[in-house]
């Protein structure tokens, strides 16, 4: 039996440079390949554009600019999800962190007996590949949850799309409570984009945790919706206004403060808000926005900076 896919497959691969490059970096074949030139040749082969590093418009343009001319030591300590909770403890209180459940450099280290019956595994320093979500102890594959954990420790996040503040992170292997939002149902996730110390666009991501996919809905800094599609598809139920928004908007300007921008993200449980995490170069600049206004909207909030360059 002829297999037309993969037939039609190796002709693209061998006639469009664009998906052979995309192709053979998911293989690890440009790791090596210099920063500039990797997010060069990524930029195009993905949105069919050569990148503009000179006079960049757009978000995504910009993300690639931060991430090779913006390099602040300090935000390696923000991108990692266990030493930022000595950061935000700092900042705004411990009260605003998920409770710690335990810290590891290796998973064979993992005792599960002291874990409660629900509970959250990840790796400090990536996001997703390796992540534990355990709502039932009793019925964990013990042997299954370490060696995903393994395998996200030895991912290399900053290769994916060269975000330099994961070069130099300790990789570890934290646990967390598990939450449970309002509802009782699944937890949302609301990230608050930052601009200069300003909430100006919010994002509610639902059913983050069931078998169909994550949805995303927008809102501006006074949660009007705001009719955009970036990187998800919008949920059939547009979502209420959280009860802590004004609350994590005062938080997330506190520390987004002195910064072109960063996307700080908050859960909230057990009546209160629990910050998440804080991430500098959203989609990695490389989730298509669905009408090109957004792109430039985003992209002319982000004021560019002096450069700060480091290896």
């Amino acid at each position: 039996v002829i297999n037309m896919g993969l037939i039609n497959k190796a002709i693209k691969f061998v006639f469009d440079r664009n998906y052979r490059f995309l192709a053979l970096d998911q293989r690890g074949v440009y790791n090596s390949m210099d920063d500039k030139e990797y997010l060069e040749r990524k930029y195009e082969s993905i949105f069919n554009i050569k990148l503009d590093l000179e006079n960049p418009k757009t978000f995504n343009q910009k993300m690639q600019w931060l991430k090779l001319y913006y390099r602040r030591p300090e935000f390696t300590q923000y991108v990692d999800k266990y030493a930022v909770r000595e950061y935000i403890a700092n900042m705004l209180g411990e009260e605003y962190l998920v409770p710690l459940l335990g810290v590891w450099d290796n998973p064979n280290d993992i005792d599960f007996d002291k874990l409660p019956n629900r509970f959250v595994l990840k790796c400090n320093h990536n996001s997703g590949l390796g992540m534990c979500i355990c709502k039932n102890k009793d019925a964990l594959n013990k042997e299954q949850v370490i060696n995903g954990l393994q395998k996200g420790l030895e991912q290399d996040y900053y290769l994916t799309g060269r975000e330099w503040p994961y070069k130099n992170v300790k990789r570890k292997v934290i646990a967390e409570k598990y939450l449970v939002d309002e509802s009782g149902v699944e937890l949302k996730d609301y990230k608050l984009y930052c601009f200069d110390g300003k909430v100006k666009l919010i994002m509610i991501n639902s059913d983050r945790n069931k078998d169909c996919s994550t949805k995303a809905d927008y809102f501006d800094a006074d949660f009007n919706y705001v009719n955009m599609t970036w990187g998800y598809e919008q949920s059939s139920v547009v979502p209420s206004k959280p009860l802590y928004f004004e609350e994590m908007k005062m938080l997330a300007e506190k520390l987004s403060k002195g910064m072109p921008h960063v996307r700080i993200d908050f859960y909230i449980a057990d009546n209160r808000v629990y910050f998440g995490e804080m991430t500098f170069f959203d989609g990695s600049g490389f989730d298509a926005f669905g009408d090109i206004k957004y792109a430039n909207m985003l992209g002319e909030w982000i004021k560019l900076p002096e450069p700060v360059v480091r290896d």
